[in-house]
């Protein structure tokens, strides 16, 4: 399939852009090639599809349950015991709905964590965008439950690694203090045997770090430093608790980190991501949302002012963590993490475009575009989404978006309904 955008903004100039399968094979003006599909580009801007470095997605299901109350009784008492209920089919729904609000909002890719994969990779597939998937790995220290979890994880791979060129495979054990050494040093020689990346949650609150000095007589990185865990391929939301140290073995290492700015405030965690000392260190930085659970939604604008804003205040710096740094979080330092080649709208590269309409009303005046995306776009300012040279959404209108939301509010209440809601 081939498309062609006549007339549209980039980097403030206006050009052509034309698209072949599932990438852009030419930038320039007035390209007069013959396109399957013609996009007239006036008065819009293109940017590169952006990224959910971690999310939950069917979490979606969870939007609005058990808000305002604390991180463990939200935890025990209100998300674990749910999640446990969970089947395959309800991971498929509300992944599907995730898919629909992200792209309505211009994300393409996302990295997900959560039970039952087969239903997640059925959605992504049939939704069109990209992901990162991987099961939920937790064992508590429990040694049969390892073993059963690896046969878990060589099941997945077998069955879906090289089943998608939009869909790629990671492990996930969950964090330090729900898995056992054993367990993280197995997903570290499994994932470098078959190239995948590792997405783990890490220093998401003091207790964690806490634990850890308890546990194990050092803090967590210093922790999966000693046993050889950390590399290129570690993902590692949060990361919130870092010291000096930990800094430092985290850039020797070169882990990315992925900051989750609205998550970590809703969810009190007590302290601000150190984005100044760690992007100093020349550490690789995504963003993401985290799930629905604890954001509530997945617009990655609302993400990228967020992250801004928290570093302004938290470092008493209004020139901290700019616009122009903030969307490439979301564009360009994820690609680079999740090994896309995307990012960035450049010839040669993976049509994932997203049109932005210059028209709304919080975009205008056109003093400064990357500005206006960061501190006043919102997702209804995404006109177009374009993943893998396909067009998801034209004029806001995805397919079978109305039935994607009355199936997803049907199995919510029904699943709800099941035990006593908050």
């Amino acid at each position: 399939m081939s498309i062609i955008i006549k007339n549209i903004e980039l980097n403030n100039s206006i050009k052509d852009i034309y698209i072949e399968d599932n990438k852009i094979t030419e930038i320039s003006n007035n390209i007069s090639t013959e396109a399957d599909h013609k996009i007239d580009g006036k008065d819009k801007a293109a940017l590169p599809g952006l990224y959910n470095s971690h999310t939950h997605a069917a979490m979606t299901l969870f939007r609005g349950y058990a808000d305002d109350i604390p991180l463990n009784e939200w935890l025990t008492q209100k998300i674990w015991p749910n999640e446990a209920r969970l089947t395959e089919k309800e991971v498929y729904i509300g992944t599907k709905l995730a898919c629909l609000e992200m792209i309505k909002s211009g994300t393409i890719f996302f990295n997900d964590m959560y039970w039952h994969l087969p239903g997640s990779f059925k959605a992504v597939k049939e939704m069109g965008i990209r992901a990162a998937l991987s099961s939920v790995l937790i064992d508590n220290l429990d040694k049969d439950k390892a073993e059963e979890q690896k046969k878990e994880v060589r099941e997945e791979f077998r069955a879906y690694a090289n089943s998608s060129d939009r869909i790629s495979l990671a492990l996930g054990p969950h964090a330090i203090y729900t898995v056992s050494e054993d367990l993280l040093i197995w997903c570290k020689e499994f994932a470098e045997k078959n190239n995948l990346l590792i997405h783990l949650h890490l220093s998401e609150t003091e207790k964690e770090v806490n634990d850890c000095i308890k546990n194990h007589g050092i803090r967590p990185v210093e922790y999966l430093n000693k046993i050889g865990f950390l590399g290129e391929n570690v993902i590692a939301p949060h990361s919130v608790w870092l010291d000096n140290n930990e800094i430092n073995i985290l850039e020797k290492n070169k882990t990315t980190l992925v900051y989750n700015p609205v998550s970590n405030m809703k969810l009190a965690v007590g302290k601000a991501f150190r984005y100044e000392d760690i992007i100093n260190k020349g550490i690789n930085i995504a963003l993401g949302t985290d799930g629905c659970a604890s954001n509530n939604n997945l617009d990655m604008f609302e993400e990228m002012k967020a992250a801004a804003l928290l570093q302004k205040f938290a470092y008493n710096n209004p020139s901290s963590a700019p616009a122009h740094n903030m969307l490439k979080l979301a564009t360009e330092n994820a690609a680079k993490a999740f090994r896309t080649g995307g990012g960035v709208i450049e010839e040669g590269k993976l049509a994932d475009i997203i049109l932005i309409n210059l028209k709304k009303p919080e975009l205008v005046p056109h003093h400064n575009l990357i500005s206006n995306l960061v501190y006043s776009a919102n997702s209804s300012c995404v006109d177009t989404t374009i993943c893998n040279g396909k067009i998801l959404m034209k004029d806001r209108v995805v397919e079978e978006e109305d039935n994607i939301i009355e199936e997803a509010q049907k199995l919510a209440k029904e699943f709800f309904s099941k035990k006593d809601k908050y």
